[in-house]
């Protein structure tokens, strides 16, 4: 959960600490009749934080996808804090930062106003669409915790590919989500800025924020993930602690290298607006790009 200390919460609206929240039984995922990931089995519980590993193909953003119900669900039975995946409509509670890694450059917003998206999930069709001070509270907060508080009046188009990223978290965090699934955060991202990623991950559990993130930079995550799940062939093949994992790597085959070369973000050609913030508090010296 995105914990906060201003915001009122209730027994309905956190799963208390070590509860279920997202349940895989024997579930298969793919698209039309083809199976990409099968008969898996996952238990995530609130304050977890879970790096779900594999080689390209393996079927990980399938499995984190078919939680969410963006992929077919073949077999099985998925349960979201306990309600039946097809019966469930609290889409407030998950958020999900996709395998994008920049955000389009034909977007004219600021970033304020993307992070604001996250709000939709709390608004309903009849009320007048505003932001109410609530909403603001929530907004400023997910722009300090990705450190982007000073650009929330920037043109997203003016942003590098790094800053885009920590926007989408926030854009994420806007919705107070009780778990944030994340799908390859640090994919295409030099070293200096997988660490500044690395902070906000980190600040993200320190406030006991569960997390599930698709990743090939496990060192990125280290000492903020507890679990890691491997998958492999469409199976999961490891689930177990870091410590286990490191004894037991020699079993398996993972590639952890990042595999979206033509995403990098070393190089910004975009120009910037005159005036607007290159760097921040969490930014690398020179900016992040």
């Amino acid at each position: 959960m995105f914990v906060n200390s201003t915001a009122p919460t209730t027994a309905a609206d956190a799963a208390p600490a070590g509860a279920p929240v997202l349940e895989l039984s024997h579930a298969s995922f793919g698209y039309a009749d083809q199976a990409v990931v099968q008969g898996a089995d996952l238990t995530v519980r609130a304050g977890e934080v879970v790096a779900v590993l594999g080689p390209n193909g393996s079927g990980k953003s399938t499995l984190v996808r078919g939680l969410l119900g963006l992929n077919d669900r073949l077999g099985g039975e998925v349960r979201l804090f306990g309600t039946p995946r097809e019966s469930f409509h609290d889409h407030g509670r998950l958020g999900y930062v996709p395998q994008r890694h920049t955000l389009s450059a034909s977007v004219r917003a600021t970033v304020e106003e993307i992070v604001a998206v996250g709000r939709l999930s709390h608004q309903r069709w009849w009320w007048p669409v505003r932001r109410a001070a609530h909403d603001q509270e929530v907004i400023a907060r997910a722009l300090e915790v990705v450190g982007l508080s000073d650009r929330a009046d920037a043109d997203v188009s003016t942003l590098s590919g790094g800053q885009q990223r920590r926007v989408l978290i926030a854009r994420a965090l806007a919705s107070e989500p009780d778990v944030l699934l994340m799908d390859e955060p640090t994919a295409g991202v030099d070293a200096a800025n997988q660490q500044v990623l690395s902070t906000v991950l980190a600040r993200l559990r320190e406030r006991g924020t569960t997390m599930v993130i698709v990743t090939h930079e496990l060192t990125a995550l280290a000492g903020i993930v507890s679990r890691i799940v491997l998958v492999q062939g469409g199976r999961i093949a490891f689930d177990g602690t870091p410590d286990e994992f490191a004894t037991r790597t020699g079993q398996f085959t993972p590639d952890h290298h990042d595999h979206h070369e033509h995403d990098h973000d070393e190089v910004d050609p975009r120009p910037r607006v005159r005036g607007t913030p290159t760097s921040g508090p969490l930014d690398p010296r020179g900016g992040i790009r």
